[in-house]
């Protein structure tokens, strides 16, 4: 007798129990500065009055996310006074007793839980053409795996140290409701997310445009062009009282107490310069060698004189303004222009003609990505925007799976530099290997049958980043210019990086082109 089809979700509080006890396992890992920054937010709104949340300065990691996640550094430190009371105390910078160590790395496992619900909601979104036997290739089973065990998020919350799987949970639980048509909650949701972390105003043009089109206007003609009568203002009511109530319940108290300038100061600091301290693999890392490249060529061939040229500044792995040698340096405005520019055409997609809640969510990781390649001083960390969304994508399209093993192989290769003690080499080895492997064998199996995912080119790049590893992570710290030129593996893996997140780019775009052509000759 044949096997009965696995059909129940038996499975699933199985795999979400063992990634929480999997990521206790990390609880006396390296953690980064961010350790210390998220100590700090829990002493500053817990021992001192509202009115000095976003003045405090005795530390420079000051509070800089938006006020619905200082309310929830607030919320943690109650809960943080049972374990150390000192980590509470402002002047206690660098504070990192055991009990301080246990309660912040639990804090973020136990936030986790709303990813984990999330997850399993999006689950119930996968189409399935045909139902496998075979847990293992079931889609929804695939999918659930390459969230919650994502590599980014393993090393970015639970090593390195930050919050983005309780904000990622928001996100995706916001996507999900919009897969179900329960477009008011999913618009909530986002609300939320913002008054969390502002950088997710990366995708929210997705959203403004899909709720406008696909929700507020109620009907389309036949040619799937917009139905300008069937607009309902009750619905951008709905919408626009939804969005007014979550920033006045979080930038009200702060307006009232005349504060709201200094709250977007510090949300919004743009003296930090074009780039990070270490390159985020976007467009403007490759614009930054390039400079570089022609100056070497220019002082080479006696074109340019060094003396007369600005000292260089931007390898110095210092957070700073800096300025272009030979080509014109780049300001917000204009990275504000590169970034709307690039999110254009997925913008017009979504309006003129309509996919539906997965159109939306094309949409969703192009402005992601495109907000990556193109934004201001962009962490290499926001590549998860795109790279977590597009696996729902992936588990769904053949071709968007062969997207994704690119993008999610080279976005996480990326990430190698944030963990740079010797002690965590093997675990960011074996972590991402683990995840790369699964990835391709599972995506590999589920559209077997339908040829390669990748093409040959794509294999040869991706195969590049082993190169690249083994020169950066293990030969190049036994040369000489390891003290001289230490900054040069992070120039050489954002750069190589540079080229695939560009790549899966321009390929996610290739596919809505493709779209909007079968849309008019149908």
């Amino acid at each position: 007798m044949a096997a009965p089809v696995a059909d129940s979700w038996s499975w699933f509080p199985v795999l979400a129990f063992a990634v929480s006890l999997f990521k206790c396992l990390f609880i006396n890992a390296y953690h980064s500065t961010d350790f210390e920054v998220h100590r700090n937010w829990l002493a500053i709104t817990h021992s001192l009055p509202l009115s000095r949340w976003y003045y405090e300065n005795s530390s420079e990691w000051t509070l800089d996310y938006p006020p619905l996640f200082a309310w929830f550094e607030f919320g943690l430190s109650h809960v943080a006074r049972r374990f150390d009371p000192d980590m509470l105390d402002v002047q206690r910078l660098q504070h990192r007793s055991p009990p301080t160590v246990l309660f912040q790395r639990l804090s973020v496992v136990c936030s986790d839980l709303l990813l984990v619900f999330a997850t399993r909601e999006c689950c119930r979104c996968v189409r399935e053409q045909k139902p496998s036997r075979d847990l293992l290739k079931r889609p929804s089973f695939i999918l659930a795996v390459l969230l919650l065990w994502n590599f980014g998020l393993l090393v970015v919350d639970h090593v390195h140290f930050q919050y983005n799987g309780f904000l990622f949970g928001v996100l995706l639980l916001s996507v999900a409701k919009h897969l179900q048509s329960r477009h008011l909650q999913g618009a909530l949701l986002f609300a939320v997310l913002l008054n969390l972390k502002h950088i997710y105003l990366y995708v929210a043009p997705a959203y403004g445009i899909y709720l406008l089109r696909s929700f507020c206007f109620t009907q389309d003609n036949t040619d799937s062009s917009v139905r300008w009568s069937s607009f309902s203002p009750a619905r951008l009511a709905a919408l626009g009282v939804i969005v007014t109530s979550v920033c006045v319940v979080s930038f009200g108290p702060f307006v009232l107490l005349g504060q709201l300038p200094q709250v977007l100061s510090r949300l919004f600091p743009f003296k930090r310069g074009l780039c990070h301290a270490y390159w985020a693999p976007n467009a403007w890392a490759l614009y930054n060698v390039l400079d570089k490249t022609l100056v070497t060529l220019g002082v080479r061939l006696k074109l340019l004189q060094e003396a007369e040229l600005p000292k260089a500044s931007m390898t110095g792995g210092l957070v700073q303004e800096s300025q272009h040698a030979l080509l014109p340096s780049i300001s917000p405005s204009v990275t504000l222009v590169c970034t709307l520019l690039s999110v254009l055409p997925a913008a017009l997609s979504i309006w003129l003609r309509p996919r539906g809640a997965r159109g939306f969510l094309r949409c969703l990781v192009l402005c992601a990505l495109g907000s990556f390649l193109f934004g201001w001083h962009v962490h290499e960390k926001a590549v998860l925007m795109a790279v977590l969304p597009l696996s729902i994508l992936a588990v769904e399209s053949r071709e968007d799976a062969g997207i994704f093993l690119v993008l999610a192989t080279t976005g996480h290769y990326s990430l190698f530099p944030l963990l740079f003690t010797p002690a965590e080499l093997p675990i960011k080895i074996l972590l991402m290997l683990m995840f790369t492997l699964y990835s391709f064998t599972a995506l590999t199996s589920l559209f077997s049958g339908h040829g390669s995912l990748l093409h040959p080119l794509e294999v040869v790049y991706l195969l590049g980043l082993v190169v690249v590893a083994i020169a950066c992570e293990i030969v190049y710290p036994l040369t000489p210019w390891q003290q001289t030129l230490p900054f040069l593996p992070l120039l050489a893996t954002s750069v190589y990086c540079a080229l695939g997140v560009c790549y899966s780019f321009v390929r996610l775009y290739v596919i809505l082109l493709r779209q909007e052509v079968k849309s008019k000759q149908l």
